[in-house]
């Protein structure tokens, strides 16, 4: 697992939230469930690229339309794939974009990312707004874990032993950043669904 921090400046990230904007007009966040209890998120998202990964009573899945839009999901911004490029240490692209949105008082729990089919290929985070306390472990639930905050314009590759890590937000610190108007914190993370021929 490897931090870099500021990877993106204010005017980079100022430009990635209007990107965002625009994208979230085409295809609004939304609050997905978990598939056997029904119960709601506390974050909610969209996606970006070919591929968007969406929770519901079904499961867990990728698919290529929004779940209430039932419309494709809008391209990626270059800079995310020049981020990808730069950081991942992968040949082929990224297929999905998960956007999350975490107001106060979200949080995830730990959790694997493992709905991919090429787990060689890293999933690529990028924080933008409020701090977040991040919590992370091994490849075992219930194992130890550690933290580290991670702060807006950062950029945080799980890779190679830790591409099947535990992880999750434990809280987001309120005031931490003056990027998004109403506060919050936006992370994206980029991965490569399908294995590549």
């Amino acid at each position: 697992m490897t931090q870099h921090p500021a990877a993106l400046d204010r005017a980079a990230q100022e430009a990635l939230v209007e990107a965002l904007r625009s994208a979230v007009r085409l295809a609004p966040l939304f609050t997905p469930v978990m598939p056997r209890t029904g119960r709601p998120f506390s974050v909610r998202m969209t996606n970006l690229g070919p591929l968007g990964w969406v929770s519901d009573r079904a499961g867990y899945r990728y698919q290529p339309t929004h779940p209430e839009t039932g419309k494709p999901w809008p391209a990626m911004p270059q800079v995310l794939l020049d981020l990808w490029q730069r950081h991942a240490a992968y040949p082929h692209l990224p297929e999905a974009c998960l956007v999350n949105f975490y107001n106060q008082g979200a949080k995830m729990g730990l959790h694997q990312d493992r709905d991919e089919e090429d787990f060689a290929a890293p999933v690529l985070s990028i924080s933008l707004g409020d701090t977040a306390v991040f919590r992370f472990g091994g490849a075992e639930r219930g194992g130890k874990t550690q933290t580290l905050k991670l702060h807006s314009g950062d950029v945080l590759v799980m890779g190679g032993e830790a591409r099947l890590c535990f992880h999750g937000i434990d809280r987001v610190l309120g005031g931490t950043s003056t990027l998004l108007k109403e506060g919050g914190r936006i992370n994206l993370t980029l991965r490569r669904v399908t294995r590549p021929n």
